[in-house]
Formats: structure tokens, C-alpha cells, sequence
């Protein structure tokens, strides 16, 4: 097998994924091959339950795989120290989930500057550019509001602006519409696309809706553990 591209952002190879209950073996992920290329959207469908949130956890490092090896640039994280790993994870990679896990006693404001916040970075430094993500995602006019006085759709708009503020090599997204009424999820997908296009995001994302599915780059379909690539 050739070596891994530095050029891809994330490639994962022969990932297996067991859970054990009691005495009963549970394989959510056989052998799946995934290459996320820079600059380019990767979307994973699959019905309800078929292991794609924990593939992208698995990509995410936020949960280790039973068999096979994530490259970050094609490096093996498998063979990364603690450190370098938590800071890919919290520098490199932004993440998007279905709830939008906003702090609510925070400004919408306060929730994107969060990620260099929690580093005490001093809230001056990094106002302008959470003034700018918000800007960026529409939400210009919200910025001092708290999640309570926010739609749903307004809310995952400031999940995203968060998953954007460090500059991440790529944003991991898992059902980003999967709350939010038919309208509002479209408009989140423009945005998404929209900034794929314009600022060259690159974009992982997990949904089971394959006309979503159907625009990305890159389409790869999980069923029974298995993946294979639609295009």
C-alpha cells in the first residue's frame, strides 16, 4: 500500500470499530478507506445506526478505532504523542454536531471567541475575529444575544462560526441540519457549501440525507460497517 498523501487532510485505513457486551461482540466498522483531500467536501451517508458518527468520532480523535490507523496529514496519529494529539484535535479540527452544545449563559459573541477563551486568551484579542465568523454566518446583527433568544438555525450558525475561529485544517460535522425544519437545514447547507467555496473550508460531513450527500466532492455510503465510495 502506497504511502500516505500530506496533501490529503485526514485518511483513514482499514478502520474497525468493536464494542463487547458481556460476552456478545458488536462490529460497527469493517475495513472502512476514507480520504478527506484539502479543500474539498466529503459527505458520509447512511441510515440511522450504521456507525457514521462514530467514524467521524474516530477521524476526530475523539475515540480510537479497534483496528486500522488515521493519518493526519499523512502523518499516523496512532503514533502521536498526547499533546500533539489534543492539539490537533483543539487547533486543527472543528467540530459541528446535530445539538449545538452552546454555553447558555454567554453571548452568542462569548461562544465563538470560547476556543481561545478557555486559553486565556484575553477576550480583546479575540473579539474581532468572532465579530468576523458572525459577520460571516449572518449573524451580524446577533452577536450580543444568548442562545435562549437565538432559532435553532441561529444557533448552529454560531456552532459553526466557533468550529471556524482557530482556522482548522478541517470542520467534522455530524447531522448539522438534523434539527432544524426543512428551511432552516437548507439554508445551513448553503452555508456550508458557500464557505467550501469562498474561503476553501474543507468539510466532513455526516448526514442520511443523499441529496445532500449527492453535492458534495466526495460521496462515500455506510452500510452494514462497510463503506464504499459513491463518487
Amino acid at each position: 500500500m502506497s504511502n500516505p498523501d500530506p496533501g490529503n487532510i485526514l485518511e483513514c485505513r482499514g478502520i474497525q470499530k468493536t464494542y463487547h457486551d458481556g460476552t456478545r461482540a458488536l462490529e460497527i466498522l469493517r475495513d472502512v478507506n476514507i480520504v478527506v483531500p484539502e479543500g474539498r467536501i466529503l459527505a458520509i451517508s447512511g441510515p440511522s445506526g450504521v456507525g457514521k458518527s462514530t467514524l467521524l468520532h474516530i477521524m476526530g480523535t475523539l475515540d480510537k478505532p479497534t483496528g486500522g490507523e488515521v493519518f493526519f496529514r499523512g502523518e499516523p496519529i496512532v503514533k502521536m504523542g498526547a499533546a500533539k494529539i489534543n492539539r490537533i484535535r483543539n487547533q486543527d479540527i472543528g467540530f459541528v454536531f446535530q445539538f449545538y452544545h452552546l454555553l447558555p449563559e454567554f453571548t452568542a459573541l462569548e461562544n465563538v471567541m470560547m476556543p481561545a477563551l478557555c486559553k486565556n486568551a484575553s477576550r480583546r484579542s479575540c473579539r474581532g475575529r468572532a465579530e468576523e465568523l458572525l459577520g460571516k454566518v449572518g449573524l451580524k446583527d446577533r452577536m450580543t444575544h444568548k442562545p435562549g433568544q437565538l432559532s435553532g438555525g441561529e444557533q448552529q450558525r454560531v456552532a459553526i462560526a466557533r468550529a471556524l475561529f482557530n482556522n482548522p485544517a478541517v470542520v467534522l460535522t455530524d447531522e448539522p441540519t438534523g434539527n432544524l425544519d426543512e428551511s432552516t437545514g437548507r439554508e445551513i447547507v448553503e452555508l456550508l457549501f458557500n464557505l467550501n467555496e469562498q474561503d476553501n473550508v474543507t468539510l466532513v460531513i455526516v448526514t442520511h440525507d443523499e441529496s445532500l450527500a449527492a453535492r458534495a466532492h466526495h460521496w462515500t455510503s455506510i452500510h452494514g460497517g462497510r463503506a464504499e465510495a459513491r463518487r
